[in-house]
């Protein structure tokens, strides 16, 4: 088994590059490695997968992931970061060094197509300001996704995985049911991070089976919809969606039209009455 890096390392390796964690990069490393072989364990990788890893920063989780899968795709936005991955793995698994490929760029400008073969699974301790953002990205880009797992801010992930009516259910929960279904998988404290940030973590796993693939040419039009509706989420569909729609009255007929109570609020509904109801608008502007 690869020796994992701790505390101790992570900082020399720091050192040894320059790096002084930004927030601006939402950079905290995580140092602990029984943190690290959790997170390889709950994202049920094999020998068989192909993950693409999203901000390795110092290598931590990359060389326990290089142990058992084929082969690791980082995608690093500092250029520092990114030089340094390949010579951590060459002094840590010189025999896995050909199982890595680096890629330093900003993850939200990857495209279909640029990582070749296509990854089966997203793995990845995403920074918590583009968490959300990036996650959606790589869904939509790389449709081969089968496995998904990442760990961001405990109160984004308690997001993602909520359903209709509950009190943090919002756009999160709503997008990420174009995909699969989420789940949380663990709680992370504070302390497995250098430097600690604020607020504890959350594992989310996605199982991701792409339900709504045969209206994937609706998927922009259908987000602008939920977007709308939860722009005032303390109002009724009626009032809230007013604006977008064009009058109240309007809305109101688009409402009713989808089959969706005018007096309901955005946070009581599913995907599938906003599929509904940008169906319902369409048609009315048409």
């Amino acid at each position: 088994m690869v020796a994992a890096l701790g505390a101790g390392a992570i900082r020399e390796l720091a050192a040894r590059v320059g790096i002084v964690p930004t927030k601006k990069l939402g950079q905290n490393f995580v140092i602990d490695p029984n943190t690290v072989r959790y997170i390889v364990e709950q994202s049920r990788v094999n020998p068989d997968s192909h993950v693409v890893e999203i901000g390795p920063g110092l290598g931590s989780l990359t060389l326990r992931l290089l142990e058992v899968v084929s082969h690791v795709t980082a995608v690093e936005i500092d250029g520092r970061l990114s030089d340094q991955l390949p010579v951590t793995v060459r002094e840590n698994c010189p025999e896995f060094l050909g199982k890595l490929t680096v890629i330093n760029r900003d993850a939200l400008e990857i495209h279909a197509g640029e990582i070749n073969p296509a990854p089966s699974d997203l793995i990845a301790n995403l920074p918590y300001n583009v968490a959300v953002p990036v996650l959606l990205h790589f869904l939509a880009e790389i449709p081969e996704l089968t496995g998904v797992l990442v760990m961001v801010q405990k109160e984004v992930a308690d997001r993602l995985c909520a359903g209709p009516g509950s009190r943090v259910y919002g756009i999160p929960s709503v997008k990420i049911q174009w995909f699969g279904k989420a789940e949380a998988a663990g709680n992370i404290g504070k302390n497995v991070f250098w430097p600690a940030p604020n607020v504890d973590s959350g594992l989310v796993r996605v199982h991701v089976t792409h339900p709504y693939l045969h209206l994937e040419n609706q998927r922009g039009w259908i987000f602008q919809v939920v977007d709308a509706a939860f722009a005032h989420r303390r109002k009724t569909l009626r009032a809230g969606m007013a604006d977008f729609v064009g009058t109240a009255n309007a809305a109101e007929r688009a409402l009713i039209n989808a089959g969706i109570d005018p007096g309901a609020r955005a946070e009581t509904l599913g995907l599938d009455a906003f599929v509904r109801l940008a169906a319902s608008i369409s048609e009315q502007r048409n």
